[in-house]
């Protein structure tokens, strides 16, 4: 099926003669009349009965046309969608995140952009599972350090450090360290994202420093190993941007400042497409805006 032989057939009858065909589908009048005769040949049937002062539907015609003529208005219809789609982006957008930042940071980020983009609503699902955009459907992912190889395009959004970090409640009982090797004699509170990790990484300049097990509590879970560490539990190696507010206010205190962690990556990575939809073109964009500066790093007045 020639779906233009069809809009040929219809504009043909809406004008009444080739002629008018022509001129409003912009086809030499000889290409509109072999395209009918293409479209009676391969149904077998004559659809315009043809004069010299007139053309006429016949029955079959008539029947044909009430039928096509709708296929021509939702193909018409399909494409005004897409024009209007990219002059207004609107649609879902399916987003996945580490529950970290996406309980710190993004409610705000991603509410501010549904904000200014009525049209389009975002689906987040946080999780610290590794998800397959493309067999589970999402449109953009939110992944942390360094990316393996694969097909997905990656941009940049910004970067953290790890801070040692412990509670004055703690400190109270137990003086701060001044020197990398107290913290041997210290409480520790690690955060265990895999198995295999075993504790901290911590670096001076190009000094580096190994501090692991014991540790009085470690957990799988960011949010569970700072609230422990707030509760005066004992020192621990925590992302700046989960504890940024609460070293601002006074509730948490940084301690050797010359030893931080290993910097991170923050990237959005999204499947590799010809045209990328503009809903997701405007989500990257506000992305890196709001996390350029990272939020983390804004002072926040102690109250």
């Amino acid at each position: 099926m020639d779906l233009n032989d069809i809009v040929v057939f219809t504009k043909v009858v809406e004008t009444k003669s080739f002629t008018g065909a022509a001129e409003q589908l912009g086809l030499p009048k000889s290409t509109v009349s072999r395209k009918l005769a293409q479209l009676e040949e391969r149904l077998g049937v004559r659809l315009v009965q043809r004069t010299t002062r007139k053309l006429a539907l016949t029955d079959i015609g008539e029947a044909y046309y009430q039928r096509a003529a709708r296929i021509v208005a939702d193909l018409a219809a399909a494409e005004q969608v897409v024009t209007d789609m990219q002059a207004t982006p609107r649609g879902r957008l399916r987003v996945t995140a580490p529950i970290d930042i996406s309980t710190q940071y993004l409610g705000d980020i991603i509410a501010a952009f549904v904000a200014t983009h009525p049209e389009i609503n975002v689906e987040l699902d946080a999780t610290d599972r590794v998800v397959d955009l493309i067999e589970e459907g999402f449109d953009v992912g939110i992944r942390f350090g360094s990316l393996p190889e694969s097909t997905l395009i990656a941009r940049k959004l910004a970067s953290f450090e790890g801070f040692l970090c412990a509670a004055p409640s703690y400190l109270a009982r137990k003086p701060a360290p001044t020197t990398i090797e107290e913290l041997e004699d210290h409480d520790k509170v690690l955060f265990l994202p895999m198995t295999k990790t075993s504790g901290w990484t911590l670096i001076n300049g190009d000094q580096t420093y190994e501090l692991g097990r014991p540790a009085r509590f470690s957990s799988n879970n960011i949010m569970a190993v700072r609230d422990v560490v707030l509760a005066g539990a004992g020192i621990s190696l925590l992302t700046e941007f989960m504890v940024g507010c609460e070293i601002h206010t006074g509730k948490l205190v940084r301690l050797m400042p010359e030893w931080r962690g290993r910097p991170t990556d923050i990237n959005a990575v999204y499947p590799a497409r010809q045209n990328i939809p503009p809903r997701l073109s405007l989500f990257l964009d506000h992305l890196t805006k709001q996390l350029n500066p990272p939020p983390w790093h804004r002072v926040v007045p102690a109250s």
